[in-house]
């Protein structure tokens, strides 16, 4: 198909502008037959300037044009300027094939340059070929579970096909591009856009695709080959239930599916963890996430004294640790495994894949980690309840500072978590400041109370458990004064816990009691200003730890239940989409709960996006999304 016919088959015989007219299908169409990469830097918002001039015209239904028109349009964009590349965005194409393969693929982002963030395109199988029984997505567990599924199988597939492998010329000549990527996941599974099951059955992935050139020139044939030939391969490999492993896929679900169950059983079961007989928590190195091998990993090993059961809808009968609402401590010697057992609940918010060791170590889904954070800006949070009576008189029941301490950053932590919901503090007694957890009986009789502002943690624990119903789980090393306050006590001695409960309990008895204070305090919802949210510049989030929000940076790096790039490249988007619920009334927590239930009911992360069909988004708990806004340092709030 040359240039004038695609655009007479575009805009109809009587020229541009006039009412559109799908391409008129050829007789040899339906008989043709073929046999991680992704930039972190995706969310700049102006990325779309210099669409093609298809891009204007929206309101016009876009034509569909057959496989064998896309490979005769690379053909005629063989050696052309790169921006000629937007033609592709101008129709959708159907593959059909003998062997039954139906799908259509549509272009949404076509990038103006060789060096710019790949383009963005998407596929949707139709119900028929993909043909995946509807109990697989019957409920949003399952659906998401499928969906990381076949995400995973889609990047896999190519991986081995070397599809997703770049070229990349120092040459200014040389040729570059080439790669298709998707999402692809970690250990966990999340609930992403990179592959979706509609409701009619019909599957759609999303991915990234670096058109191939050599300088700025097309190279209209390597693109052929990737786009006409490669991809129809992958889809048929990772989107059609007959090509799939069965048994591994009903598995993966399953699993999924348990994994969720048990989580919600914890609440009446008076938990708020559980950990595995058997499980395997610790990961093969600080750079990876993988469990370490079997035969070298210490299985867990429950103690008897909390041990518990659930039965489950398809592994049946589980066994392992249950962690009880209220204060439990872990203890024990270093390198005994006490921050690793803290570190397998922290992601127990989320499910994991089989075979990860993880995936039944689940804990309440409100549960937060806390720690300090030097330097973080912290904007109009009552922290009254752990600082007070600072010098010149300086206001903590609305307390601002672009450069927070140690411990008004972990009481900032706190109290903004409690805000938005949190139900358990989880906290690692190496990540914490000093002052803000202890103050022994020596620094006491020094320091007279009238002077000191702070409040520990451990004169507080009680009453936020009593008052608020809020639980926490601490990793203490060094600080044994903290028997006094705990309900259960588990040491960690090479790897194995024991429940010593008792043993603290009396060592706590032969010293002087801790003074706790019968009142938590206040924890006061905020309202965000919509003027504090604007953005001047682009928004571009990189890696798991930073967001460039206009000017300012946005620093992720101690927000540790973020545990995936595509969570905090929502976020990024998140933010903009909270700003527009800001209206000067409504609470922080409203305003999060507001996008959540838009989300639910629409049943899409694409509500938050800028971008159609963005296929690189992963969801974040509110949690998150509540510790992102808190850490913005143009933010603005009132109470």
């Amino acid at each position: 198909m040359g240039r004038g016919d695609f655009y007479r088959h575009k805009y109809g015989r009587g020229g541009r502008g006039r009412t559109t007219r799908a391409p008129a299908p050829r007789p040899e169409d339906n008989n043709h037959n073929h046999n991680d990469n992704h930039n972190d830097n995706h969310n700049d918002h102006n990325n779309d300037e210099g669409e093609s001039h298809c891009a204007d015209r929206a309101p016009l239904p876009v034509p569909t044009a057959s496989w064998p028109q896309l490979a005769d349009l690379f053909h005629e964009l063989h050696n052309r300027n790169y921006g000629a590349y937007h033609e592709l965005k101008c129709a959708r194409f159907a593959f059909d094939s003998r062997a039954g393969l139906c799908f259509a693929l549509a272009f949404d982002h076509v990038q103006g340059d060789p060096y710019a963030s790949p383009s963005r395109a998407h596929v949707t199988v139709a119900p028929a070929s993909a043909a995946f029984p509807p109990a697989l997505y019957q409920s949003k567990t399952r659906t998401v579970a499928l969906c990381d599924y076949l995400t995973r199988v889609f990047a896999r597939c190519a991986r081995t096909s070397g599809a997703d492998a770049k070229t990349g010329s120092t040459s200014w000549q040389g040729a570059k591009g080439g790669d298709i990527a998707v999402d692809a996941p970690g250990q966990h599974v999340l609930e992403r856009t990179s592959v979706n099951v509609l409701p009619t059955g019909a599957v759609e992935v999303r991915f990234s695709i670096n058109l191939p050139a050599r300088g700025r020139r097309i190279c209209g044939d390597w693109a052929r080959a990737v786009v006409v030939e490669t991809l129809p391969q992958l889809v048929d490999q990772s989107l059609v239930f007959a090509r799939q492993d069965e048994r591994k896929l009903w598995a993966h679900v399953q699993s999924v599916e348990d994994q969720e169950t048990l989580r919600s059983m914890l609440f009446e079961a008076g938990l708020v963890g559980f950990v595995r007989e058997g499980a395997v928590l610790p990961r093969q190195s600080g750079a990876s996430d993988l469990p370490r091998s079997w035969d070298a990993a210490v299985l867990f090993k429950s103690p008897e004294s909390m041990r518990r059961s659930f039965t489950l809808p398809h592994c049946g009968r589980v066994t392992g640790m249950g962690i009880p609402r209220g204060v439990t401590l872990l203890v024990g010697g270093g390198f005994h495994g006490k921050s690793t057992v803290l570190k397998a609940l922290e992601v127990g918010v989320y499910n994991h894949v089989p075979l990860d060791g993880r995936e039944f170590v689940v804990v309440d889904p409100n549960a937060v980690k806390i720690r300090s954070e030097d330097s973080r800006s912290v904007v109009c949070t009552d922290i009254s309840a752990f600082i007070d009576n600072l010098p010149f008189k300086q206001d903590t029941t609305r307390f601002s500072t672009a450069d927070a301490s140690g411990s008004t950053s972990q009481a900032a932590n706190i109290v903004e978590a409690l805000e938005v919901g949190a139900t358990t503090l989880l906290i690692d007694e190496d990540t914490c400041a000093t002052n803000f957890m202890i103050r022994d009986r020596k620094m006491q009789q020094l320091v007279a109370k009238n002077k000191e502002p702070i409040t520990p943690f451990i004169s507080k624990v009680r009453a936020l458990y009593a008052q608020r119903g809020v639980s926490s789980i601490l990793v203490i090393g060094g600080a044994g004064d903290y028997f006094s306050v705990a309900d259960h006590v588990i040491m960690m001695d090479s790897y194995e816990p024991r429940d010593v409960t008792a043993e603290a309990k009396k060592i706590a008895s032969d010293y002087c009691e801790v003074q706790q204070d019968t009142e938590f305090g206040r924890v006061t919802g905020r309202i965000p200003q919509k003027c504090g949210f604007e953005v001047n510049g682009k928004v571009v989030s990189r890696g798991l730890g930073k967001i460039q929000y206009g000017e300012v940076e946005l620093d992720l790096s101690a927000v540790e239940q973020i545990v995936e790039p595509s969570q905090v490249r929502t976020i990024a988007d998140a933010i903009q989409k909270a700003r527009s619920f800001m209206d000067g009334k409504r609470t922080l927590k409203e305003i999060l709960d507001m996008l959540e239930s838009e989300i639910d009911r629409t049943g899409s992360l694409d509500v938050v996006g800028f971008h159609k069909k963005y296929g690189f988004y992963a969801r974040p708990r509110k949690l998150e999304l509540a510790a992102a806004i808190n850490r913005l340092r143009t933010a603005k709030m009132m109470q």
